[in-house]
This record gives C-alpha cells, sequence and structure tokens, in this order.
C-alpha cells in the first residue's frame, strides 16, 4: 500500500445481508474500523446488505467513503448519495476499475456472486503482475472455507500453481483484518 495519510480501502461485499447475523456484524465493525483507523471506504455505493452496513458504519464513526455504481443499479442497490464522493457509471466494468483505481488495498467480505467476480478479478490481476496491492478475504464464521477449498483443488488439479496463495491472506477476524491493513500500509 501507498505511505500517504490518504489510505484507501476498497471493501468488496454482499448487497444482501445474507443468514447470519455474524456477516452483518463484521461489515459494522469494518466500516467503524476503517473510520478509527482514518481510512477511506471505497465500495460500491449501495445503500442495502452489507454494503449499506459498511458504508453507514464508516460514516457514523466519522469516517470519509467513497462509492461507485452502475446506472442500471441506482435504484435496485439503492445508491448511497450521501457520499463523501459518489460517482455514477456507465457500466459494471466501469464501476470496478474505478474502485480498484481509488483504492490501497481490497478487503472482500462474505458476499455473492458480485463479490466472487470482484475477488477473482483482482486475482487475477495479481497473478499476472498487474498490481501488488494487498487482497483480504474475511472469513468470517468461515464463509469462504469452500472458496478456499476450490482454490485448493485448482492448484491439485494443476490449474494455478501453489503462489497463487501467496496474493491473497485469509482472516478471521475485523481485528486480525486490521493488523494485517496496518502491516500493509
Amino acid at each position: 500500500m501507498t505511505a500517504s495519510a490518504q489510505i484507501s480501502v476498497c471493501v468488496y461485499c454482499g448487497s444482501r445481508a445474507g443468514a447470519r447475523p455474524a456477516y452483518a456484524q463484521a461489515a459494522r465493525d469494518t466500516g467503524a474500523m476503517l473510520a478509527r483507523r482514518g481510512w477511506r471506504l471505497v465500495y460500491g455505493a449501495g445503500d442495502v446488505g452489507l454494503m449499506g452496513l459498511v458504508a453507514k458504519s464508516t460514516q457514523e464513526a466519522g469516517g470519509r467513503t467513497f462509492g461507485a455504481i452502475p446506472t442500471h443499479l441506482l435504484d435496485w442497490e439503492v445508491g448511497k448519495r450521501d457520499l463523501d464522493s459518489f460517482v455514477i457509471t456507465e457500466t459494471m466494468h466501469e464501476r470496478k476499475k474505478i474502485m480498484f483505481m481509488n483504492a490501497d488495498a481490497v478487503v472482500v467480505l462474505p458476499g455473492g456472486a458480485g463479490s466472487l467476480d470482484e475477488f477473482f478479478e483482482v486475482l487475477t490481476w495479481a497473478q499476472i503482475g498487474l498490481h501488488r496491492k494487498p487482497i483480504f478475504l474475511l472469513n468470517t464464521d468461515g464463509y469462504w472455507g469452500p472458496l478456499l477449498a476450490l482454490i485448493d483443488h485448482t492448484i491439485a488439479e494443476g490449474f494455478a500453481g501453489a503462489s497463487l496463495r501467496d496474493f491473497y491472506r485469509v482472516v478471521d477476524t475485523v481485528e486480525a483484518l486490521e493488523a494485517g491493513l496496518a502491516d500493509a500500509a
């Protein structure tokens, strides 16, 4: 990550709250932690699900927020217009690019297909040398266990080298996430 005081953390997470209360708590705790550390939240600008909880928690704790949302999701994800920076894009690709380019690190909380897409995109970019930004999977209540098993399977079956695991870090708690981000700063 950059050594500047303006550290920004891109958080990918679900537009739904998920089945376990621990997911929502992790989202709230992540937002509060970012604000407490003076790190700016970069996210998908939605006001629903875990996305909305991370943003609200960041704002309530006095943190800075940057959101990017494509026009076709403004209603569905309830675009959160009271952010410090609110960018409306034409496409999902543009949204993801703007989010990534405005961040020094990536954190993936529990989420669905969109979060998986975002994770694999930044993981692939790291694997092929397009960036060196730290990537963290917040494994709340073991949520990412099946994903980690799939990655292990991909390696075991010869479709990736074991070095693939070097491009991301798995943390089980927001406290461990905070320590990892601080180490990477």
